[in-house]
């Protein structure tokens, strides 16, 4: 058994997730050091300093370290060195700062006091971490990818020693390494499976601009205008004031939306369960917890056929459920919303397909990971694990 320390500055969500399934599914002991996620880009100054303060205080001596992405790895270690010098550091890659979409308008999401520019310092924290790190993990393929084409031009940015080099030394220490997801606190939700009077559409991602909300509720005018039956839950996270977009869908949309706003998590069971259809019209999407949820509870997906969802779903599913653009989406839309039996046979085999990405049978693929690094660093400094 490792002693595995999880370093997350910014501890909720998909984050908090992940770090908990793990630290409960793991054959390892893995002690977590967090804050809170809030003021996401103080986390990634202050953050490191905080948390290197509490590690030194707890006096720990792991034999493996894993950082998230919201971690200034390289102050971390600075701070800590007397105790981090010779562990082995894993940095896990969540989402990136240099690849993050950017609202349109310059005038909302985390990049408004820049007028819509990217701040690049962020970028460059992620990028000197992952040079800081042993070993560097990505959620999906898409993520990993979408990262290295974009690294060479932004390093390219500085006017000289811009180390174009290293992203050849980063791109060999990177892997993909999925998420794993707690499908069993869903389970339970089961009985709550019925069949609708009218078909139940449901949104459970982050009411954020990366979301693109805006395509989702055009695809459900427009199923309107058809005159095709549908209700409509609304639930997932919401950071600050909620999007005007909401409001303008609660007007137009009116008695078909059944629930709006964060849901606790046995009103999240009950309508993953109820929802025939999901639907993402995402700008962004690194990974899809939110997705594989909903698919784990039979829910038929419709999807961009771009960003991580292809590699989430089996290439069979594909044509059912991927679509190109608005206007397919609207198509797919209208024949999934008249073809039930149809819809709710994909959706039990998908459910049945994703499965995977369950903690059962990712943990071991994590632990199966760490012995392999640490049995590396072994080897590499001649050093051998106490019993």
């Amino acid at each position: 058994m490792l002693r595995i320390d999880l370093i997350s500055p910014y501890h909720g969500g998909s984050h908090k997730s992940w770090a908990e399934g793990w630290q409960q599914s793991s054959q390892h002991r893995v002690t977590l050091h967090t804050l809170p996620d809030r003021f996401w880009k103080w986390r990634m100054h202050g953050g490191a300093i905080t948390l290197a303060r509490r590690f030194l205080a707890a006096n720990t001596q792991p034999d493996l370290i894993v950082a998230t992405d919201m971690l200034d790895l390289t102050t971390f270690l600075a701070l800590t060195r007397e105790q981090t010098a010779v562990t082995p550091i894993i940095l896990y890659m969540h989402e990136n700062q240099l690849t993050y979409p950017l609202p349109q308008d310059g005038r909302s999401g985390p990049m408004r006091r820049q007028l819509g520019e990217r701040d690049q310092h962020y970028a460059f924290i992620n990028f000197a971490s992952m040079l800081a790190a042993s070993q560097i993990f990505f959620n999906s393929q898409y993520h990993l990818e979408s990262f290295f084409n974009a690294l060479p031009n932004f390093l390219k940015h500085f006017p000289e020693y811009n180390e174009l080099n290293a992203v050849a030394t980063l791109r060999k220490k990177s892997q993909v390494l999925p998420v794993g997801i707690n499908f069993q606190r869903l389970a339970m939700g089961r009985h709550s499976r019925r069949q609708n009077k009218m078909p139940l559409i449901l949104w459970n991602q982050r009411w954020e601009y990366d979301k693109n909300p805006e395509a989702f509720f055009r695809a459900l005018y427009a199923a309107l205008a058809s005159g095709y039956e549908f209700e409509v839950a609304l639930c997932g996270q919401q950071y600050g004031k909620r999007p005007s977009i909401f409001d303008d869908a609660l007007r137009k949309l009116g008695r078909r939306v059944i629930h709006v706003g964060y849901a606790d998590l046995p009103t999240y069971r009950r309508l993953l369960w109820q929802a025939d259809i999901t639907i993402s019209t995402a700008h962004h999407e690194f990974f899809g917890i939110s997705l594989l949820e909903a698919i784990y509870c039979q829910t038929f997906p419709l999807l961009p056929n771009r960003l991580s969802y292809p590699e989430l779903l089996p290439e069979t599913f594909h044509e059912a459920c991927l679509y190109a653009d608005e206007a397919e989406l609207a198509q797919k839309l209208g024949w999934a919303l008249t073809h039930h039996a149809d819809i709710g046979n994909r959706a039990q085999a998908l459910a049945t397909a994703v499965s995977p990405y369950s903690w059962q049978h990712t943990a071991p693929q994590y632990d199966t990971r760490m012995n392999k690094i640490w049995q590396k660093y072994q080897t590499d400094t001649g050093t051998k694990q106490d019993d």
